[in-house]
């Protein structure tokens, strides 16, 4: 089958967009046709050499991993999922069945990982995409710049079909992972106060998982008034200037929560900022969540007492969330009106302005640019 595409070449280079060849499904996936892609700061990372991969091995390859689609064809083997089922691409398999399925501590599946996702292959080692004459790798399991994909079934949340898939898509990365750091990583009780270190598309949707939870105080803190203007929009509830305040927040958190948050969060991938986060909850118990991505090799440096008098550090991928079986909780909760997802829409475009949005986003301008196909 022949598909719109956005290929990635190589490293500092502009995505081609063109027609590649997509084969039918293994036995144990689905070929989806896609509504819609989101765009993510983690394909300007990949595509800026942010990964340590050997990129020569892994070129050409098909990026993208915020998707909403159609089930056309389900594999042999698969049982959970038929033609026409509408369906969300998971870069986190859940399998369901190895140790990790089996705890409720994580979400980070095993399945895929020996059988081929960082070689961009599907299970059975060979890749379902071709352009002239070549293989194209799959990323992330999902390669959502690409209008047909082929996506293993482990790797596909079922999701209510009135659902509007050029808006759920944006469940696929960026909403899921702040709304689900809140609800699933760090299970904020109502009535907590939590403070929020960036107000990107992560960070508001951090502030959108806080005022779903229930939490009491919802401390934004940003360098940039339009953001925090934003966040305020979403449900925070006190705004913080960091620039008014020495370049960090975490002395007006502190003031705010009379001595530390219940819970912080770091949504900026900056390492000085991820300590401010952690030094800005509160002694015996507060935790602090970090969910932006650092550059390669760089470190956080932290004063051990802190982490004596009880404070705790952690981390999450995708929000902790167990894509197929909670990921349709989040979709109902935008249906319902409780979750806002259009408000973070900045603009849709077609496939053929990818690199153009792109480049918007690196100059930092909107939250989410969408690509309907």
């Amino acid at each position: 089958m022949k598909s719109k595409a956005a290929i990635f070449t190589e490293i500092g280079k502009p995505l081609i967009v063109d027609e590649i060849e997509v084969d039918d499904p293994g036995p144990t996936e689905c070929l989806v046709k896609l509504d819609a892609t989101g765009l993510c700061h983690t394909e300007i990372w990949y595509m800026g050499g942010g990964d340590s991969v050997d990129y020569a091995a892994m070129s050409p390859r098909v990026l993208g991993h915020e998707g909403g689609g159609v089930v056309v064809k389900a594999g042999s083997q698969v049982t959970s999922l038929k033609e026409g089922d509408h369906v969300v691409p998971l870069y986190i398999s859940e399998c369901g069945t190895c140790v990790e399925c089996r705890s409720p501590e994580t979400n980070l599946c095993s399945y895929l990982d020996d059988k081929g996702y960082y070689e961009g292959v599907m299970p059975d080692g060979k890749p379902r995409f071709h352009w002239h004459g070549q293989d194209v790798k799959h990323f992330m399991g999902t390669s959502t710049f690409s209008q047909y994909t082929v996506v293993p079934e482990v790797a596909l949340a079922k999701i209510r079909e009135d659902a509007p898939l050029d808006r759920v898509c944006l469940l696929g990365c960026a909403i899921t992972t702040g709304v689900g750091a809140v609800l699933w990583t760090a299970k904020v009780q109502p009535g907590a106060s939590v403070a929020v270190f960036g107000c990107g598309p992560i960070g508001l949707n951090v502030v959108q998982g806080a005022r779903i939870a229930g939490a009491g105080k919802i401390i934004a803190v940003d360098l940039k008034p339009e953001r925090l203007q934003m966040a305020k929009e979403l449900g925070a509830t006190h705004l913080i200037n960091a620039k008014e305040h020495g370049g960090t927040g975490t002395g007006a958190v502190k003031e705010l929560t009379g001595g530390g948050a219940d819970f912080s969060f770091e949504a900026t991938g900056n390492t000085a900022v991820m300590r401010q986060a952690f030094e800005s909850v509160r002694y015996g118990g507060g935790k602090c969540v970090l969910i932006g991505v650092a550059r390669t090799g760089e470190e956080v440096s932290l004063t051990p007492r802190m982490l004596i008098a009880g404070r705790v550090l952690t981390g999450t991928a995708f929000g902790g969330c167990k894509g197929r079986s909670q990921l349709p909780e989040l979709v109902d909760y935008y249906m319902d009106g409780s979750l806002k997802i259009d408000e973070m829409v900045t603009k849709e475009i077609g496939l053929e302005q990818i690199n153009e949005a792109f480049e918007w986003m690196k100059q930092d301008q909107g939250y989410r640019y969408i690509v309907k196909y």
